[in-house]
């Protein structure tokens, strides 16, 4: 018979085990080697151009078809595809290529396989036999179907077709040297318009292709394209060699009906811009205007066309909606500002290098501006509404705390930051102020170049200067802070380096009026509502109480309940008493919520001196909240100063400059 062991022998040996363990040297983990690095790109020509198809045809699907035909580079043994990342005008890597499936690549007939980069996932790797030749494409672009999943750019009568989405290209070139033919195919009966120049068209049903003319890559990118069913184009053109076409698609042919005032607004607009600019940097302008309550609104800008987005009634109902007025002016300034004139460090040589936004502040304050001015010269709005606009800007930043720690200069990095998405404290965190407090400090910056010269010269000729340049020229002309500077003391001699760091990269609580006061104009609040304001927030469900109580309800377009709480400002009183954006205000002091009995509400308070009392819906509870504030309805105007020059009025008046000969 054999004895066992000792338990005591086993515990021993496993303490001495562990003891060693503990005492020997342990290997630390070490990164994994990166891949390779893919190549940069080179100011090289690409050899051959890219033939790239694509058909738009299934709307009940959304599903956009590409097929690409790509020359091989002799000798090559691998070619890596980019989808493009980083898209001009967004500020941001938004290429979405979340949206891509399909996925097939072949070499000279035959299927080979791709790999995703491993670190770099808008890059796909395709292994290249010996003395291949061409290598074939084929994806889909599922275009979302429902808003989680993105704007809705299709419809039954409405497609936007934005080329980035629907493209890949080869790594290693300037995306300027890559050309591309581009052959489009349409549901039957769709019209198109688009900055790109048509090679041919097929009158065939069966064949329906539009050709286009040979393009570079960054051009194509640049020149998105509108197609439906209900189509009309209008010619703004200033001059004979000026030329500015509006081309509108509709849900409805109903919905393009304008009226003569809106027409010779739009022309106007044209006529004023190029009386501002002096030049332009277009074969043809082309507006791309679709009125949609299917498609997503959208505003972004190119070099020769704007993609532009509104609600179906935006024409047929224009007198009943102010605040988007100024969307094709922002739009169009920028084919100056932005397209043809780039912050240096916001270029880049293809579209999957990062870019760098800290000059936002003129590429986007300053459109937001001159948009803001050139709508009131056109006479879509009028000064008076324009100065309101003004004074809600400086009012919210009155109201907002968030410039007691972040920088102007800093917004700029938000659209990088957030990639857009939507922040709980607008107020605290400031997302994209370089666009509302930027064009603050060009109003600031076109008063003192007034003050200085004795109303002789102003910021119309600084853009003279800064924007106009190189008339007839399409090549981007690149800028940074030291050329705007110098391009401001040509016009008037000033620190104009120490003006805009003050304003814009030190950190500057007080809210920015100088421009008001310069201009004869203080900022001032009272009870009376503006009239204008309140009939545009009722027409979108929306109701503003960001002044007084520092909250806001409802959405546009109502997609949330009229009692939505959809912003708090920061240390309001709403925020103080414990209101936090997405609650639902349902009663006030007993009676259901409506703008108009809030509002009645907060008059009261303001004589009892009795905290209002509101009854709020969060998730699955309710809950009462008393509110302390008796100060009443702040409604923000800007107020003439007598004997103050009118330098505003003189900035929002009609140019008297003649059209130049361009």
């Amino acid at each position: 018979m054999m004895r066992s062991a000792s338990p005591w022998l086993f515990s021993s040996a496993l303490l001495a085990s562990c003891v060693l363990a503990q005492t020997a040297p342990q290997p630390q983990p070490q990164p994994a080697p990166m891949p390779p690095p893919i190549a940069a790109p080179a100011d090289k020509p690409y050899p051959g151009p890219i033939q790239l198809t694509v058909d738009i045809g299934n709307i009940v699907d959304r599903v956009e078809t590409v097929h690409e035909e790509i020359p091989v580079v002799p000798g090559a043994r691998e070619m890596v595809l980019l989808y493009p990342e980083w898209i001009p005008g967004e500020h941001q890597p938004s290429g979405p290529i979340e949206s891509l499936a399909g996925i097939v690549t072949t070499v000279d007939g035959k299927r080979v396989q791709w790999v995703r980069d491993r670190v770099d996932v808008y890059a796909f790797h395709v292994p290249l036999p010996d003395g291949a030749k061409r290598l074939a494409l084929d994806f889909d672009y599922l275009s979302p179907i429902k808003p989680a999943a993105g704007r809705i750019e299709i419809s039954d009568a409405i497609a936007d077709l934005e080329w980035n989405e629907v493209v890949m290209y080869p790594a290693g070139y300037f995306s300027r040297d890559i050309p591309i033919d581009t052959t489009l195919k349409l549901p039957s009966g769709w019209k198109y318009a688009t900055a790109l120049e048509t090679a041919s068209a097929s009158a065939s049903v069966e064949d329906s292709a539009i050709r286009f003319e040979r393009t570079p890559l960054n051009t194509l990118l640049d020149s998105p394209l509108y197609a439906g069913l209900y189509y009309e184009r209008i010619d703004l053109s200033p001059t004979p060699t000026d030329i500015v076409r509006l081309n509108i698609f509709a849900d409805a042919p109903d919905d393009l009906k304008m009226t003569p005032e809106d027409l010779e607004q739009l022309k106007n607009l044209a006529a004023e811009a190029g009386k501002l600019y002096g030049s332009h940097h277009y074969k043809h302008y082309d507006f791309l205007l679709l009125l949609s309550d299917k498609v997503g609104d959208i505003g972004l800008e190119h070099h020769q066309s704007s993609e532009d987005g509104q609600p179906a009634n935006y024409l047929t109902e224009s007198p009943k909606s102010v605040f988007g007025r100024d969307l094709l002016a922002h739009e169009y300034t920028h084919s100056w500002n932005g397209k043809f004139r780039r912050p240096a460090d916001l270029w880049t040589p293809n579209f999957n290098v990062p870019m760098r936004d800290d000059l936002l502040w003129v590429y986007e304050g300053m459109t937001q501006y001159w948009g803001n001015v050139l709508a009131a010269r056109a006479g879509m709005r009028t000064p008076e509404q324009t100065r309101d606009i003004f004074a809600r800007v400086a009012a919210g930043f009155a109201a907002s705390p968030g410039r007691d720690w972040r920088p102007l200069v800093d917004t700029t990095n938000q659209p990088i930051v957030s990639q857009r998405r939507p922040v709980s404290w607008v107020s605290f965190q400031r997302p994209e102020d370089y666009y509302t407090e930027g064009e603050l400090v060009w109003l600031d910056a076109d008063t003192k170049i007034r003050e200085l010269t004795g109303g002789t010269k102003s910021l119309d000729d600084f853009c003279k200067r800064f924007l106009g340049v190189s008339n007839g020229s399409f090549i981007t002309d690149l800028y940074t802070l030291d050329d705007v500077v110098k391009d401001l003391n040509q016009v008037v001699a000033y620190d104009w380096k120490t003006f805009l760091e003050e304003r814009v990269y030190d950190l500057h609580p007080q809210v920015p009026t100088d421009g008001f006061t310069r201009g004869g104009y203080r900022l001032v609040y009272s009870d009376k509502p503006v009239e204008w304001i309140a009939k545009d927030q009722a027409a979108l469900g929306y109701a503003d109480f960001f002044t007084s109580l520092g909250l806001s309800l409802g959405m546009r377009r109502g997609h949330s309940p009229a009692g939505m709480v959809s912003n708090v400002w920061w240390g309001s009183p709403a925020f103080k008493a414990g209101v936090t954006p997405n609650m639902e205000l349902v009663s006030v002091g007993g009676m259901a919520y409506t703008s108009k009995v809030l509002t009645n509400a907060v008059l009261a308070a303001e004589n009892d001196k009795k905290p209002l009392q509101l009854q709020f819906r969060d998730g699955d509870r309710f809950k009462t909240i008393a509110i302390p504030y008796y100060d009443g309805m702040r409604y923000p105007s800007l107020q003439r100063v007598d004997g103050a020059p009118d330098r505003l009025d003189d900035i929002l008046a009609p140019s008297k400059s003649p059209l130049p000969a361009m």
